[in-house]
């Protein structure tokens, strides 16, 4: 059996999915595709996580598509080639549409894929020591299956820079353009993501879900009775859900909604 490209570790009812390729960088092949497809569906149906960080092992998050990869199913027939490139859009699609959060812990450099596996997470902090890039034009490439993702995070006039260019841009770049939401110091990192998740236990995991859901609903749409309609019936449903009525009373009552971690 083929060794596993990913570790999963619990930490309570956080999920800490490693890219554990550290020698090549975690970069993306076949199996690794695979294997965060797999684990992020499972991950988002099991009703005991509530929260999924994403690293990589080794001194970098992912240098993003594997070469001998590429060249692979650059070779292959268009009938191959095309299904796998189909496989590996559906990967960030999954990630990026996890009813849970998400969180992308970006140790070092995120490159290419890379790149788009942290604009799929829903929060991205980053160290000092990170760097970015959309290294495809450089390869004869272009970075078509991650734009959906990073344009969406940083938006076309910043992506159209970096996907033409395929320039390197630090942890502090990255911020300014929207990339990442945090920097921290490399030994501050993981304090920076617990006091994250420290706040989305807070949090309904089933109102987290449909928030997610309710940003695809209203992004970049006209504002229109139809969607005044659309946001209407999701609020007038989330009023009535079991959640909402326990948040409500636990707020009346002072007390910790049910759903919040023991101390």
């Amino acid at each position: 059996m083929p060794e596993s490209t990913l570790e999963l570790e619990s930490k309570g009812a956080v999920a800490w999915v490693w890219m554990n390729r550290p020698s090549t960088h975690n970069a993306l092949n076949e199996a690794i595709i695979d294997e965060l497809s797999e684990t992020f569906l499972d991950l988002g149906e099991d009703p005991e996580v509530r929260v999924i960080v994403l690293s990589g092992r080794g001194k970098n998050f992912s240098a993003g598509g594997d070469i001998d990869y590429m060249k692979r199913q650059g070779a292959a027939p268009r009938e191959q080639n095309l299904a796998t490139a189909r496989i590996l859009a559906e990967m960030f699609h999954i990630i990026a549409a996890c009813p849970r959060p998400t969180i992308a812990r970006v140790n070092g450099a995120a490159m290419g894929g890379g790149l788009g596996l942290v604009a799929a997470c829903d929060i991205a902090v980053a160290s000092t020591s990170a760097v970015f890039a959309a290294s495809e034009v450089r390869l004869g490439l272009i970075p078509s299956t991650i734009a959906p993702y990073v344009v969406r995070a940083i938006g076309p006039r910043q992506a159209s820079r970096l996907f033409v260019t395929a320039e390197r841009i630090d942890a502090g770049h990255a911020r300014r353009i929207g990339l990442v939401h945090e920097v921290a110091e490399p030994e501050q990192l993981d304090a920076r993501i617990q006091s994250i998740v420290d706040n989305l236990m807070a949090g309904a995991p089933g109102a987290q879900s449909a928030a997610k859901s309710m940003i695809d609903v209203v992004a970049g749409r006209p504002i229109t009775r139809e969607m005044m309609e659309e946001t209407a019936v999701a609020i007038a449903d989330r009023r009535a859900d079991p959640e909402a009525a326990e948040g409500l009373s636990a707020f009346l009552e002072k007390r910790s909604a049910d759903w919040m971690p023991e101390k």
